[in-house]
């Protein structure tokens, strides 16, 4: 078992599709690199292959050609996206690149020019062509069947179910929408019959994540699609209802705080939805903030904090943050550290400022120096760290909910309600697990408490 945070990125993936090949069937490896979003996309173009006849492979050895599902928003993302890249022609040499690095065909090609085509994010249709050209399908109708889930590159019990793609936000760090264009919302039947036959599949736990997820409906007007014997309207609010009726965990993410947001506390406080929220705060002070190019509304947010916590007590909150901000002064950042000691959040991420070619923000004045960022990182993760320890603390003799993600020799590996996968804490289980898989929701008393994580028993 392995304790939070990790010391490998979660966010490689590999498909763990069964091994069925028949003799001769065309074969694509994937790797996937990024957020979840890009987890959905990698999902979606594997369940289109499977669909017409190609076989997944789960190594480079065993495929025709291998898809690689870049990330491009940092530096270090598209470091990390070249290597995959080289790694993938050195030990297979066919490779198809897609995703946000896709978007700069010349970047990829300057380093690998051996790259069978590149092509940009969610653009599900080129990569088909590609694969089309470089490996040619032969299907077999009577053979290969679709699972009615598609292909799945995360465990069976827990599924990210994307709902928009794009984003209207014009933050002077962020290139996405410049990638993935203006947001774009799915229907709601469409999102709510996908949610229905993951669950009737066996997930447990919806993770709904977009770029902009309280944003969700905005461009459709918000307007109404037939389900089952009622119309429900593109709205977070309605779609959160819906999908919690359907008898999973539903987690939110990337939710901006607008005023509607306070509508969905009720569903959390009723048991609909866990009671957790994913906010991207970013920073505290209004300059900073305003140097963003994102809404300055430091104190109103701590009144909202404040009323969604009276409303659904148990509440958690997740966000992350950017220290180093051009122009950001010393005073600055410790109004973002005072905010934090009052804002008192759950679960808390924090990135050092970087560049990220073709931001507008890299044309600011004043970049911080890199000395500063280490520093100002270090003492902000200090605070956060110690506000996670004193709640998690307070958690130790409570009865709560866990969801089981792994179980080995050594113990279970779970979550709580208050967990996200891969980005937040686990609870483990020592004694008495071995009765116990993936995607059990169990009881569990809290023995002990770390900074991050949690340790417990099994009670009646």
């Amino acid at each position: 078992m392995t304790q939070n945070p990790p010391n490998l990125r979660p966010d490689l993936a590999r498909a763990t599709v069964p091994d069925d090949r028949r003799e001769g069937q065309p074969t694509i490896g994937m790797v996937s690199l990024g957020c979840p979003k890009a987890l959905v996309d990698s999902e979606r173009i594997l369940t289109r292959l499977r669909a017409e006849g190609y076989a997944i492979s789960p190594d480079y050895a065993g495929a025709d050609a291998v898809i690689v599902n870049t990330c491009g928003f940092l530096d270090s993302a598209r470091a990390e996206s070249l290597d995959a890249i080289g790694e993938a022609l050195k030990e297979n040499g066919r490779v198809i690149v897609t995703g946000c690095l896709g978007a700069e065909p010349e970047y990829i090609t300057g380093a690998h020019p051996k790259v069978l085509a590149v092509t940009g994010p969610h653009q599900y249709e080129q990569v088909l062509d590609a694969v089309h050209l470089a490996v040619p399908p032969q299907p077999d109708p009577f053979i290969d069947l679709l699972p009615a889930t598609g292909v799945s590159l995360t465990p069976r019990h827990y599924s990210y179910l994307k709902i928009s793609e794009g984003c209207n936000h014009k933050c002077k760090f962020c290139i996405i929408p410049d990638m993935r264009g203006k947001l774009v919302s799915r229907p709601a039947h469409a999102i709510l019959r996908e949610a229905e036959k993951l669950v009737e599949a066996g997930v447990r736990e919806l993770l709904v994540i977009s770029q902009d997820t309280s944003a969700y409906g905005v461009d459709r007007k918000h307007d109404e699609s037939p389900w089952k014997d009622r119309q429900v309207r593109a709205h977070i609010t309605d779609l959160a209802r819906e999908m919690g009726q359907l008898g999973a965990w539903v987690r939110l993410h990337y939710v901006y705080p607008y005023p509607h947001v306070r509508d969905l506390i009720p569903l959390m406080a009723e048991g609909l939805i866990l009671p957790y929220l994913d906010i991207p705060f970013q920073h505290a002070h209004p300059d900073v903030l305003k140097r963003m190019a994102r809404p300055a509304a430091a104190a109103k947010t701590l009144d909202e904090i404040a009323a969604w916590r009276a409303t659904c007590p148990d509440i958690t909150l997740r966000s992350t943050f950017i220290v180093g901000y051009p122009g950001e002064t010393e005073a600055e950042f410790q109004t973002l550290l005072d905010w934090l000691d009052e804002a008192q959040l759950d679960r808390v991420g924090c990135f050092k400022y970087e560049n990220v070619p073709g931001a507008r923000s890299n044309a600011l004045p004043d970049h911080v120096p890199e000395e500063v960022k280490q520093d100002r990182w270090d003492r902000f993760m200090e605070k956060a760290q110690a506000i996670s320890a004193a709640k998690l603390a307070a958690k130790v003799g409570q009865r709560m909910q866990v969801i089981v993600d792994e179980v080995d020799e050594d113990g279970a590996t779970c979550r709580t309600r208050a967990d996200a996968p891969e980005i937040d804490g686990n609870l483990f289980i020592d004694d008495g697990f071995e009765t116990l898989s993936p995607g059990d929701i169990v009881t569990v008393e809290v023995e002990e408490a770390g900074d991050y994580d949690l340790w417990g028993r099994l009670t009646a």
